[in-house]
Formats: structure tokens, C-alpha cells, sequence
């Protein structure tokens, strides 16, 4: 038997344009070692989900391998995948070579039962009874720790949570008992307590199935927690390879370096994120910031009394059933001026709903809310609108938040058109350009479409768009989520600029402790819709007090 499962020698993918080849991969040369957890980690474009999509064969439409070889090496056999014809390769996707997606929601076919799909993966490449499908699916579903296997079988993917949705993908990329597992970006969307149950589970799986992973992620410090081999990928080349501990105790190339120095740092605050350009301009760690100071300014901006928000299941057309779920339960909460107050918790603690509760945008909402003293739960009309402009919002995901079918500068004149109808077109169109050269865009890109930017740089039209009605507090709910660290350091220090030269204030949401503490002035722990804990940023990190809280800080990757 052989030491590596997958041998990739000089492999070159190349995208065919206007009669000219963009080579996207650059001569990868690299093994996947058997029952090892193989890591690749880069910024996004590094090329990283090119090379496993290369390796499954499934390039999308225009790009071409034009050289080298992959050899799926079978205990004495070896297979060079390249020139395996398309039904061979069938044989092989699933049964030999798996995949899991980073996004379970949109691998999952929404209107079949999650149990029917994870069997059908399995009759594909095996000629077994219905019986013996679903036995294997449920010892699946069970394996990895599915709560009620049989009923879940029986659930449709939008019935799951996140983390369940991502077992059931695990399971089915099993089912048929393949030799490599290949996992693209599987935990960036999960909070870290079920990230953590996730790697727990791949690592038990590696030994009870025999199996080699290909791990790929933009964050190191999971790297460093899961990875016995770690590759750095950039520009569609090999930058750097080695072991986990020799990658991270003494890394060789500066982008490396970059790279594992622009996350937020565990154990100090420094006053900015260095970025990999950063970082190889040959800057240094700046100072760490001081810990402990309160605003300048003692004003109480807003206020929260009694904040309880509801949703109601109304069951099914069969089934008159009405569910109450309480979304965020009895909330009191002040909201000093000029401070970031992050929220912090797991996938359906009630961030997002308290959020949106202070926005008004939630009917099913009792309590108060006050704004500088008024009470938003009763305001109407203008007075309502004079409202949103001074509380806005950062969303999520850059790209759907942002119409496809308008330009940078309609996006960011928008608001503009609604609040502030004074303004001439020029003047908008100049505070438009305005704002896109703060948040580093440069002033011709003001006629680009969304899906013309980057991923940063869409998010930065976010922000922009935000800014544009002046506003004194912004609410940031999982604003750098979707984002690779190198972005993700950019984008926290813009936030952090246009926090000292507006005086604004903000609200930070995200499931990131790490990110969290970096931003964050004070920080609320939330369980169950209700606060667990709040306290500075300094005292939540490093001396918890509720179990909850431990346990949150603990899953984080690299926090012992």
C-alpha cells in the first residue's frame, strides 16, 4: 500500500479568452498523505477550490487542464484521473473521491427528504435494496451524531439547522465508503461550538473509516487545530509547504507570515490588523491598544427595556398547529455613544432578531426601545423615517444585499433619492464618489455593477451606502463572515477609521469571538434569546464567568 492516496504532479488549469490563456494553476505539484488531514489555505482567488474541483474533474465550462497528472493511488493500483473518460471518472466520483461543499443549503436538493437523497448517493454507485440503503443511512446518520436519525430521514433540508444540514452531507459523502474526503470551506458558516463538533467528527471518522482528507479553509488557526500538513496557496501557485507545527512556529515565505498575522490576535488588542500587503512592506505589530476606556462621551444613545421579540410557526395546510418561538426573551440593554457593543452566540441565540428589533423591522416585538430618549415602538411616517436615517445597517452577504441591476453609485445614491430630496443629481453623484474613495474604491468605479467587484470590495459598497445618510449608529450583523482574513483585517480597520473620523457607534453581531473582542468595547454574551453575559471585552475573553460563555471562548480554534 502506498503512502498517499492522491499524488498531483505539474497540474496546469488554464481559462481560454479573447484568444488569449489565463493560467489559473500554476504547475501544482503535491501529495495527500493516507489517513492524514491535508490543510490548502489562501485569500480568496488563491486557487484553492479550483485544485479540488480539478481533482473531481467538475471545472466549470471554458477551463481547460492543459498538463500534468493526478494518480488516485488504490492500495497496489494507481490511476492517473486525466485520462480516465468521463464515465470512468463517474465511477469514481462518490465511491472513491467525495466532496463536501461549503454551503450545505445549496448542495442539498431543498424538495427532497434529506434520508431519500443520502440513500440515492449510495444505490448510484451500488446495486443494494431499498432496506439495506436505508440501515446504512441511519448507522450514517447515528455515526454522526444526528439527533432522532430516523425522523431526520424524513426532513426536508430547510427543516435542519446549519451544523445538522453539514452532518447530513458528511454522511452522504460516506455512504459509498470513499478513500478520500475532500472538504471545501465545510465550517465557515457554522458558529464555533458546531465548527468544533465538526472537526471532532471528521477527526473520529478519519480512523473509523480509513479515510484521507483534503481540508480547505481560509482560516489557519483551524488549520492549526485539525491539519497534520498544510499547504499556502496564491495566485493559483504553491507558495509554501510543510507540517503544521514548522508552517506556524516558523513560517517562511512573507505571505505565510501575512497570512497568519492579520487575524485578530487571542492574546492582545493592537490598534490595527496588519494586512498581508502590510506585512510584506516589511510593517510591524503596531502597539496594543489600551484596554479598558470608555467613550468620551457618557451619552446613553439607546436604551432597551424589556425587549422580548416573537415568530409564529403556523404549522401546514393538514396541520392548524400555531407555534410560538420566542426569538429574544425579557432584553435590557444600554447603549453608550461612540462605543462598539458586540453580540455574541451561537446560530439562534436571537443576534440577528435583537438587531432587527432595534431597526423597527420586526412586527411580533414587545418591550421599548428608546433612541435618545424617544420610544421608536410608536413612531410613524416621517418620523419613522428620520429614524433610519440615523440607524443603519451592514449586512451580511455583500452580494445579495446589493441589486445586480444598478451601479455602485445608484446603490449609494439610493437612500439619498428617499431622505434627502434636496440634493441635486450632481450633488448626489459627488457625495456618491465621495464616499466610495473613504471606503477605498476608487472614484471610476462609481458606474461598475456589484458582480464586477470582489467579495471586499462589494462589502465596502455596503458600508459606503450606509455611511451616506450620515448616520450616528450602525448595526454590522455578520458584516466580515463571508470574508478571507486578509479582507477581513482590511475591512475591520476601515470600520474602525470611520468610527473615529464620524463618531459613530456600533452594534457589531457576529458568531467570531475573536473578531468580536477585537471590536468590541463591551461584549454580550446571547443563549436562548436571552443575555448570558455582558462586561468589557478584556474581562469576557479572559476571566468569563458562565459556563456558556467558557464554552464559546474554548471551541475557538487556538484559544488554549
Amino acid at each position: 500500500m502506498k503512502n498517499n492516496i492522491l499524488e498531483i504532479n505539474d497540474l496546469t488549469l488554464a481559462f481560454k479568452k479573447d484568444n488569449r490563456q489565463n493560467v489559473l494553476l500554476n504547475r501544482l505539484s503535491f501529495c495527500v498523505p493516507v489517513n492524514k488531514v491535508t490543510g490548502i489555505a489562501g485569500e480568496s482567488g488563491s486557487g484553492k477550490s479550483l485544485t479540488a474541483l480539478s481533482i473531481m474533474r467538475l471545472c466549470p465550462p471554458g477551463m481547460k487542464i492543459t498538463s500534468g497528472s493526478i494518480s488516485l493511488n488504490e492500495y497496489k493500483s494507481s490511476d492517473n484521473l486525466l485520462s480516465l473518460s468521463e464515465k470512468e471518472m463517474q465511477e469514481v466520483r462518490g465511491k472513491k473521491i467525495s466532496m463536501i461543499f461549503q454551503e450545505p443549503m445549496t448542495s442539498l436538493n431543498p424538495s427532497l427528504k434529506c434520508g431519500f437523497q443520502v440513500a440515492e448517493a449510495l444505490k448510484t454507485h451500488d446495486t443494494v435494496s431499498q432496506k439495506i440503503a436505508y440501515e446504512k443511512l441511519i448507522h450514517l446518520f447515528r455515526e454522526v451524531r444526528l439527533p432522532y436519525p430516523e425522523r431526520i430521514a424524513r426532513l426536508y433540508p430547510h427543516q435542519l439547522s446549519g451544523g445538522q444540514r453539514q452532518r447530513v452531507m458528511i454522511a452522504m459523502a460516506l455512504i459509498a465508503n470513499p478513500l478520500l474526503l475532500i472538504a471545501d470551506e465545510p465550517t465557515t458558516a457554522l458558529d464555533v461550538t458546531v465548527q468544533k463538533k465538526i472537526l471532532e467528527l471528521l477527526n473520529e471518522i478519519i480512523c473509523s473509516h480509513n479515510l484521507s482528507i483534503l481540508f480547505i479553509t481560509h482560516d489557519l488557526r483551524l488549520l492549526k487545530a485539525f491539519a497534520h500538513h498544510i499547504i499556502i496557496m496564491r495566485e493559483g501557485q504553491i507558495i509554501e509547504t510543510g507540517p503544521s507545527k514548522d508552517i506556524f512556529n516558523s513560517p517562511a515565505h512573507p505571505y505565510t507570515k501575512g497570512l497568519i498575522a492579520c487575524q485578530p490576535p487571542l492574546r492582545h488588542t493592537p490598534t490595527r490588523l496588519l494586512t498581508i500587503r502590510d506585512f510584506e512592506e516589511g510593517l510591524t505589530i503596531p502597539d496594543n491598544k489600551k484596554t479598558g476606556e470608555k467613550p468620551s462621551h457618557q451619552e446613553i444613545i439607546l436604551t432597551i427595556k424589556n425587549l422580548s421579540v416573537f415568530f409564529f410557526n403556523r404549522g401546514s395546510i393538514l396541520i392548524h398547529r400555531t407555534e410560538k418561538i420566542n426569538a429574544v426573551n425579557t432584553i435590557d440593554l444600554e447603549v453608550f455613544r461612540g462605543e462598539t457593543v458586540g453580540i455574541a452566540g451561537e446560530s439562534g441565540c436571537g443576534k440577528t432578531s435583537l438587531g432587527k428589533a432595534i431597526l423597527n423591522l420586526l412586527p411580533e416585538t414587545y418591550g421599548n426601545i428608546y433612541y435618545k430618549g424617544v420610544n421608536i415602538r410608536g413612531l410613524k411616517g416621517n418620523a419613522l423615517r428620520d429614524y433610519r436615517k440615523k440607524v443603519q445597517v451592514v449586512f451580511q452577504d455583500p452580494y445579495s444585499s446589493l441589486n445586480p441591476l444598478q451601479t455602485a453609485g445608484e446603490i449609494i445614491a439610493e437612500p439619498m433619492k428617499v431622505h434627502l430630496r434636496h440634493l441635486s443629481p450632481a450633488e448626489r453623484r459627488d457625495r456618491c464618489i465621495n464616499l466610495l474613495e473613504k471606503v477605498g474604491i476608487p472614484a471610476d468605479s462609481a458606474d461598475k455593477y456589484p458582480h464586477q467587484f470582489s467579495g471586499g470590495q462589494r462589502q465596502r459598497i455596503g458600508i459606503a451606502r450606509s455611511l451616506a445618510l450620515e448616520p450616528e449608529m450602525i448595526i454590522l450583523d455578520e458584516a466580515v463572515s463571508a470574508l478571507d482574513v486578509s479582507v477581513q483585517a482590511q475591512i475591520l480597520n476601515l470600520l474602525n477609521d470611520l468610527k473615529m473620523e464620524f463618531g459613530l457607534t456600533y452594534i457589531f453581531i457576529s458568531h467570531d469571538l475573536s473578531v468580536v473582542k477585537y471590536m468590541s468595547d463591551r461584549i454580550i454574551i446571547m443563549k436562548d434569546g436571552k443575555i448570558e453575559e455582558t462586561g468589557e471585552a478584556e474581562e469576557i475573553f479572559f476571566h468569563p464567568h458562565s459556563e456558556y460563555t467558557k464554552l464559546l471562548i474554548g471551541s475557538i480554534p487556538g484559544s488554549d
